[in-house]
C-alpha cells in the first residue's frame, strides 16, 4: 500500500526511505522526493540565514549602544559564531553564501529589521560595514 505524500509526511518519508533500502526503485514517489532534497538544502540556508542575521543584529547592537553592552549579548555574539562555524563545518557548500553580494543584501535587511525591533529606529548603515572575516571573527567586536 503506497501512502500518500500529502495525506502523511512522516508515514510517506518512512515508506520511501524503506523502499530505497529495499531497492523498490519502482514504487518510489519521485517528484516528491526530488522536492524534499531540494528542500534540505534550503532549510540549511535558512539556518544559515538565521543565524548570521542574530549575529549582526547582535553586533549592530553592540556598536550603536555601547551603554548596554553586556556579558548576554557577548554570549549571544559568541555562540551565533561557534554554531555558524560547526554549521559551515557540517555544510562547507554554504560558505559559497557567505561570498553572494545578493544574500549579503536581504541578510543585512533582515539584521537591520531584527535590531529596529529591539532597539527602536537608529541610524544604521545601508549595507553591512564589516568583513565577513570580522564578522566570523572570534574576538572581533565593532568599535563605537
Amino acid at each position: 500500500m503506497t501512502i500518500d505524500y500529502e495525506t502523511d509526511i512522516a508515514a510517506w518519508a518512512s515508506q520511501q526511505a524503506r523502499l530505497i533500502r529495499q531497492r523498490r526503485f519502482d514504487l518510489l514517489d519521485i517528484e516528491h522526493l526530488a522536492e524534499e532534497i531540494e528542500d534540505v538544502g534550503k532549510s540549511e540556508q535558512r539556518e544559515l540565514a538565521s543565524r548570521m542575521a542574530v549575529l549582526l543584529a547582535h553586533l549592530l547592537k553592540w556598536q550603536f549602544q555601547p551603554e548596554r553592552r553586556g556579558s548576554s549579548w557577548e554570549r549571544t555574539i559568541r555562540e551565533q559564531r561557534r554554531a555558524l562555524d560547526l554549521h559551515l563545518k557540517q555544510v562547507p557548500s554554504l560558505k559559497n553564501k557567505l561570498a553572494d553580494a545578493d544574500w549579503q543584501t536581504v541578510l543585512w535587511a533582515d539584521a537591520v529589521t531584527l535590531a529596529i525591533k529591539e532597539m527602536g529606529d537608529g541610524d544604521f548603515p545601508e549595507s553591512c560595514p564589516w568583513s565577513m572575516h570580522d564578522i566570523l571573527s572570534p574576538d572581533w567586536l565593532p568599535a563605537d
